[in-house]
């Protein structure tokens, strides 16, 4: 799983990071990034702002995004991933 935010959206509210901090942080600008490995990938709308997600923080992510009211996290399944878990079901 990857995930990015979409700055322009962003409200910072800082719901991501009470959700999971380990993989959103808030700079001093106010608004949220995505981190990987604990450091901030600040390229907005760039490909360097796409994060791995650790498998032990997927959920948490995904309550991250669910709860965000900028609706600005976006997350992104490999197709190997989607496979697996389709397989699973």
């Amino acid at each position: 799983m990857r995930v990015w935010i979409d700055q322009d959206l962003c409200t910072g509210d800082g719901l991501c990071l009470d959700h999971c901090p380990d993989v959103f942080v808030q700079l001093e600008d106010g608004i949220a990034y995505v981190a990987e490995l604990g450091s901030p990938l600040n390229d907005p709308g760039g490909s360097g702002s796409l994060a791995w997600v650790p498998l032990k923080s997927y959920q948490a992510v995904v309550h991250a995004a669910e709860a965000c009211p900028g609706e600005c996290i976006f997350i992104e399944m490999p197709a190997q991933s989607v496979g697996e878990l389709s397989l699973s079901l």
